[in-house]
């Protein structure tokens, strides 16, 4: 029984000590690979299908203040306010799945950015129990820019592309920091599902949630403003 007590307390000294000195070591480095990534290799390994993985890491600086603007608008207008989780939206969350109504996200960008950094993308109890832990942990280490530059080079964009700099060459043939108001907007309508929404080849509905976003970016410019980000 000691023994056992001995090695589960290893295992927590290791997790806890690793996972602190991996968020220390992103505050600073560049993250070139991710989980998410990888899986999408293997499962197009898998599957038979050609390797797609178009990634290139961008300082925040060399991104269009546009896009976080507008991922901002389309995803999580509060990012600027709350200290990882938004409340109110995972409340209003757990009631309608209470009710049975379509399921929906309450992630903020600061969750997204845990999960697309630390974890695997596949819906679990576990995997929120570690998104919120991973969250709470950049939220105190990182600064709001550091959150939303990871958060802009990591993100899956389309098939086989990840970040502004790949989705702007590939989808706009343009690079991440020329990229336009519009556009931007085609990108922050496209993330729920970037698999099945292509930000360069826009359907009547990408063009609908496009103009709803351009309509709200004012509102989180002057944020932006508000708080110095």
């Amino acid at each position: 029984m000691k023994i056992i007590k001995k090695i589960v307390l290893w295992i927590l000294i290791l997790f806890f000590g690793s996972s602190i000195l991996f968020t220390l070591i992103y505050k600073w480095v560049p993250v070139y690979v991710s989980p998410l990534m990888l899986i999408r290799c293997a499962q197009q390994y898998h599957s038979d299908q050609p390797m797609r993985l178009h990634h290139s890491w961008v300082p925040l600086d060399s991104i269009s203040p546009h896009l976080s603007t507008a991922v901002m608008a389309s995803e999580d207008q509060l990012f600027l306010e709350h200290h990882g989780f938004d409340t109110k939206a995972i409340k209003q969350a757990a009631r309608e799945y209470l009710d049975g109504k379509r399921k929906r996200g309450g992630s903020t960008i600061s969750q997204q950015t845990a999960k697309n950094v630390f974890l695997w993308p596949t819906s679990s109890w576990i995997r929120k129990g570690f998104e919120t832990y991973f969250t709470f942990l950049i939220e105190l280490m990182w600064s709001k820019e550091r959150i939303m530059e990871v958060y802009l080079n990591t993100i899956e964009m389309g098939d086989g592309i990840y970040g502004a700099q790949a989705v702007a060459e590939y989808h706009f043939g343009t690079t991440a920091s020329r990229l336009t108001k519009k556009q931007s907007a085609l990108i922050a309508a496209s993330l729920p599902n970037p698999l099945r929404f292509n930000s360069g080849a826009p359907t009547p509905y990408l063009r609908k949630r496009q103009r709803q976003i351009i309509r709200q970016m004012p509102y989180i410019e002057h944020q932006k403003k508000k708080h110095k980000f």
